[in-house]
């Protein structure tokens, strides 16, 4: 039974087709001699029928026009005999699973396969072959006895062979600390410390098994650390909502109080309006009446004057004045300045308590930091980081105007007479800096442009684009450079081409920079009275950056001089 297995599995491997790797079905003999199923052979050639031209999978002999298949008969009794064969000699041995798998991106190929690569699963390091499964049945077929080191498929047996003895690399130099062969060993290794590989891997792998633990451990502190950060983030957040709800509600119900006293104050000045003039119109009243009463009288005399002089004279007596003669000044006078000059000592001492408490607040707030991205609130915390600028003549694109002792940068309406150089932005409006930012650098430019035509303020790597008109080499549409795109009314951040629009409504003409290299950290920043954030990033740079702007049309940039 033995024996007839073997001679059944030899037989397979001369009568397999070698594109489905079975027995010949419907085997047809093509003029190369080679034999295939029927349908398989006929599948290759309908694939080169746009060619006209058909091969052998084997041989690669070509064949035009295409040639007529004929069943070969004598291979079909053949095969009929060793299926029967088959049969006989494993009548329970169940059919062979499917184990071939077609290669992806990075799997090792079978070496023996031709027309389809299937993936391989064992290499040989005797034959310097991968197999794949079938293959691998057929290699252990035909050197059965002869043990073959196997190992898993690898794409690296050539590293493992030795390039001046086509020997396998077995021995391990601890002198050169390299991989040799055995006839390494006799020459050029004579008398160095040399164990096998495997030998050496077991020692090495303990030092690197030492390795992991001591990774994992630190690995562990890392994310307890990373852990408790994050702990302590979520309370700082809670805290900061907590504190704003509490500060809200104290400042509202502070504002309340201002507004209920300035309604009973308001209410009082019209109270005491009302009793005044009251009482000015009861006292309105009353001499309206005395000047009627006057009035009247003044008519009588009026009359009594012009009567006959015996009239005039017997009637002297009852002729009298009533009411005092002296001139009327009224006093009706209410003076609210003393009220006024009160509530003006309550705001100037509001005024002065909210700003002690406000500095205060100030004081106590800036002692929270966040690791890594410190926040500075005035202009003279970054005016310790201040550097000064001054533009690369050799980067100047030719229309873009420098004035001001190369301090201006405008955008020209005709070219400029620059030489050439390797490094000067041959199409687009770009200017690159000389200084390197490694460190903290903080430095501020003064710009001018219209609502649809700002200008770029940026930094970039040394290494960026300068040649061609592709849109990759502008500020921002690349991996080496970061642009704040500013127009009065609106900026936007670009990054790999990527846009953020940001939420400003105003841009002020004068904007500062702040890189900290080793932090990641890239932040802009309105220049004004105070220092407002438009829009920070955390990232990691590779080399130094360098401050680079762009222009456009009708547009001006400044290089701001900056005393820390």
């Amino acid at each position: 039974m033995a024996e007839s297995s073997i001679s059944w599995a030899e037989d397979q491997c001369e009568f397999s087709c070698s594109v489905c790797l079975d027995l010949l079905k419907d085997p047809v003999t093509i003029p190369c001699g080679h034999s295939y199923c029927m349908s398989c052979i006929s599948g290759c050639w309908d694939e080169e029928d746009w060619k006209r031209i058909y091969s052998c999978p084997q041989c690669r002999q070509t064949f035009s026009p295409r040639p007529v298949l004929g069943k070969n008969v004598v291979f079909a009794e053949i095969v009929a005999k060793l299926k029967k064969t088959r049969l006989q000699a494993t009548p329970v041995s169940p059919p062979l699973p499917a184990l071939h798998h077609r290669t992806v991106s990075g799997d090792v190929k079978c070496d023996s396969c031709t027309l389809i690569k299937w993936k391989a699963v064992k290499s040989c390091l005797d034959c310097r072959s991968s197999y794949c499964q079938s293959h691998l049945k057929q290699h252990e077929t035909l050197f059965r006895g002869k043990k073959h080191n196997l190992m898993d498929a690898t794409g690296r047996l050539q590293e493992m062979i030795c390039p001046q003895h086509d020997k396998m690399l077995e021995i391990y130099c601890r002198i050169d600390q390299r991989c040799i062969c055995m006839l390494c060993l006799v020459d050029e290794h004579k008398n160095h410390d040399t164990v096998s590989t495997g030998a050496e891997r077991k020692e090495k792998q303990r030092h690197l098994e030492e390795t992991q633990r001591k990774l994992q451990k630190i690995i562990q502190q890392k994310e307890k650390g990373l852990q408790q950060l994050r702990e302590a983030m979520e309370c700082h957040k809670r805290s900061a909502q907590t504190a704003v709800e509490d500060s809200e509600r104290i400042f509202t119900e502070l504002i309340r109080s201002i507004e209920k006293r300035r309604s009973e104050v308001k209410q009082l000045i019209r109270d005491q309006e009302r009793a005044a003039v009251s009482r000015a119109e009861e006292r309105l009243d009353e001499l309206k009446k005395e000047i009627d009463e006057l009035r009247r009288r003044n008519s009588e005399l009026e009359q009594f004057s012009h009567t006959d002089n015996i009239h005039f004279l017997e009637n002297w007596s009852s002729v009298s004045i009533c009411g005092s003669t002296d001139g009327f000044t009224p006093s009706f006078r209410v003076s609210f300045d003393n009220l006024v000059k009160s509530v003006s000592q309550l705001r100037k001492k509001l005024q002065q308590f909210s700003r002690e408490t406000i500095e205060n607040i100030t004081g106590t707030l800036k002692n929270v930091q966040v690791i890594g991205n410190p926040d500075y609130q005035t202009k003279e915390e970054f005016l310790r980081y201040s550097r000064p600028l001054t533009v690369d003549l050799n980067t100047v694109n030719y229309f873009l105007h420098l004035s001001e002792g190369n301090t201006v940068i405008t955008l020209s309406g005709t070219k400029m007479y620059y030489p050439d150089h390797p490094a000067r932005f041959d199409c687009w409006s770009l200017v690159l800096c000389r200084e390197s930012m490694t460190g903290r650098c903080y430095w501020e430019v003064e710009w001018a442009g219209r609502e649809t035509s700002g200008v770029d303020i940026a930094v970039a790597y040394k290494s960026i684009r300068r040649k061609g008109v592709e849109v990759e080499i502008d500020a921002g549409r690349n991996d080496q450079s970061w642009r704040l795109y500013c127009t009065p009314f609106c900026c936007s951040f670009w990054h790999k081409n990527i846009e953020t629009v940001l939420p400003v409504t105003r841009v002020s003409s004068r904007i500062g920079v702040y890189v900290d290299h080793s932090a990641g950290i890239l932040s802009f920043y309105n220049v004004s009275d105070s220092m407002i954030l438009i829009h920070r990033i955390q990232t990691t740079f590779t080399q130094p950056l360098y401050a680079l702007f762009g222009l456009y049309e009708h547009s001006r940039v400044k290089l701001c001089p900056l005393n820390s």
